[in-house]
């Protein structure tokens, strides 16, 4: 048994109720060079998109997000990503037929090509109006689209709003049956109560004027050092706060200057912890209950990290709360396809974090109604506790439980197929 294990072993026995055997299956996970920067997942900027000037705004605004970038890199950090957000698309597409808004969003997309920009369109159904022609526009928008981004609001005043789960649904259903390897679901979310100004995608969206941004880290590396070696979950959340104290405020003062130079106003951070194959939020949970994900303790490990982020005082947007992606995180698609983790332990972490259900392999044959299911469980568990959390689901077609994705989008990991909650039962 390693030398660690002794010495955390009657705390852990006390907590978790956990035997010595346990210790000796646990690894810890690297150590990160101790002045290392997260990378800055993406500097998100929102638009009030005008038809009549669209390409004027769309290249203004590349503009100032490469200004953003090249500050952030002045101050050593790596920019992954940058990102435009609009208004909910409804808004700017009510007076065109499918035909010239599908022509319109090609035009949009090649401009987001154009200037190595990533676009969401924002949401459908926020007025609950034409509810179901916004859902098939959208669907045909990610269809006929490679960097476009969408979502679709399923809560509404505090309360579920049930034709949008469906709608919800039978979008998610179409875009596995008509995208190549099912991948147009990797670029929706249905979000329930998401708030807006989120700078992550699929669920970012924003209503107001516009002419404002936000920030997004790719921080699970930072959580992952900061927690390992804790001598008890108190010690392991003041280390998160110290480190993520520091990050915040430090990205915060770079945003500011831009808010100032640039005229642009800065939302927020969002402190949600993005993981990516080489940074694991999985990782990061197993260093503060040193099991691996899915035993018992990792409630725990969830809850103490997400108690810490609610302690950073910077100015904060969206999410800010642990983000569990099966598919994007290296430890969480392992233990996926080692059935420790099922769908329902997802969704009863989610009581204690933030995202709820993301990117989640199914089998092709998850009708609608079991897709509608899955994703009332997430709007209700959503309701119910005041919180921001969204499902993106990905069905693949022609694939079966006990098969793996063959997906071919870079930022996802292949993945085990597993039977949709209780359908393994009923044969």
């Amino acid at each position: 048994m390693k030398n660690y294990a002794k010495f955390f072993a009657p705390f852990l026995l006390a907590l978790f109720g956990l035997t010595p055997a346990a210790f000796s299956q646990t690894q810890t996970p690297p150590k990160a060079p101790a002045n290392a920067k997260p990378h800055v997942r993406t500097i998100t900027a929102f638009v009030t998109l005008d038809r009549s000037q669209y390409q004027l705004q769309f290249a203004e605004t590349a503009k100032f997000l490469g200004y953003a970038k090249t500050v952030f890199e002045s101050r050593g950090y790596t920019v992954e990503t940058l990102r435009i957000v609009t208004q909910p698309f409804p808004d700017y597409t009510k007076d065109l037929s499918t035909d010239d808004a599908i022509r319109f969003f090609k035009n949009l997309d090649g401009l987001a090509d154009q200037h190595h920009v990533r676009l969401s369109i924002g949401s459908a159904y926020l007025s609950g109006n034409d509810g179901d022609a916004q859902a098939d526009l959208l669907a045909a928008v990610l269809q006929n689209t490679k960097n476009i981004f969408g979502n679709l609001a399923i809560t509404k005043d505090s309360g579920i709003n049930w034709p949008a789960v469906n709608a919800a649904a039978r979008l998610i259903k179409k875009l596995s049956e008509t995208t190549e390897h099912s991948e147009g679901n990797f670029h929706f979310a249905a979000n329930a109560s998401v708030p807006p100004y989120s700078p992550f995608f699929p669920g970012a969206y924003h209503t107001g004027a516009g002419h404002q941004f936000a920030i997004g880290l790719a921080s699970a590396g930072l959580l992952t050092t900061a927690a390992q070696n804790a001598p008890d979950l108190a010690a392991a959340k003041r280390q998160i706060v110290d480190a993520f104290y520091n990050a915040a405020f430090d990205v915060e003062d770079a945003a500011l200057r831009i808010d100032r130079e640039q005229g642009w106003i800065y939302m927020g951070l969002d402190l949600s912890p993005a993981s990516s194959q080489g940074a694991s939020i999985g990782a990061a949970i197993e260093a503060i209950s040193r099991q691996p994900l899915g035993s018992s303790g990792t409630m725990t490990a969830v809850g103490v990290i997400t108690s810490a982020l609610k302690d950073i005082g910077a100015r904060r947007t969206g999410y800010s709360g642990v983000m569990l992606p099966v598919l994007e995180d290296p430890t969480l698609a392992d233990r996926w396809n080692q059935g420790r983790l099922s769908l329902d332990q997802l969704l009863s972490y989610s009581a204690v974090c933030a995202t709820g259900l993301d990117t989640i392999p199914l089998p092709g044959d998850t009708t609608v109604e079991e897709l509608a299911r899955i994703i009332g469980d997430v709007a209700t568990l959503s309701v119910k506790w005041n919180k921001p959390l969204s499902a993106r689901l990905l069905p693949v077609k022609e694939k079966h439980a006990g098969e793996m994705t063959e997906f071919t989008d870079p930022f996802l990991i292949n993945g085990l197929i597993r039977p949709v909650p209780g359908k393994e039962q009923v044969q």
